[in-house]
């Protein structure tokens, strides 16, 4: 009987996994951003080895198409280094904001695979990145539900 109508896999079959979305917006990254891209290959890398090692396939296709993930990214990272000549907000540049009690929080704009809210770093592509990028300090900018006063441009 061939294998076509046996429901059940053999030991060399690993269900097809969905590939990574690379998105269609443009991949800027800081120079951060591109270490961060060559450290998650070489990363992906060494975790192929191991699992070819250990004889996992199913790691082993994970780890593939991560691997496709990152190198397509790679291939793609359009460096783009902040003008240090400008008043205005760019990508890669760090803005403090203050909120209107007061708080002042501090933000960096990266790429996409660089963003990281939590240690203040944001997507471009991020609400409030699109709403910082262009102004100057002084200026307000939404902030989400609330308003924000730019106080600081680095």
């Amino acid at each position: 009987m061939s294998v076509a109508f046996v429901k059940e896999p053999n030991e060399d079959q690993v269900e097809a996994l969905p590939e990574r979305d690379l998105g269609t917006d443009p991949n800027f990254v800081t120079e951060r951003g591109l270490e961060k891209l060559d450290e998650e290959i070489a990363k992906a890398e060494a975790s192929l080895e191991a699992a070819r090692a250990a004889g996992d396939k199913i790691a082993v296709a994970m780890i593939n198409r991560d691997l496709r993930y990152w190198r397509a990214r790679r291939s793609t990272a359009q460096l783009t280094v902040a003008s240090a000549d400008t008043d205005v907000v760019q990508f890669g540049h760090r803005v403090q904001i203050r909120r209107p009690n007061g708080q002042v929080q501090s933000y960096r704009i990266v790429g996409i695979d660089e963003a990281d809210p939590a240690q203040g770093l944001i997507s471009y592509l991020s609400p409030l990145a699109r709403q910082l990028v262009g102004k100057e300090e002084g200026e307000t900018v939404r902030a989400g539900p609330t308003e924000a006063e730019i106080v600081s441009i680095d």
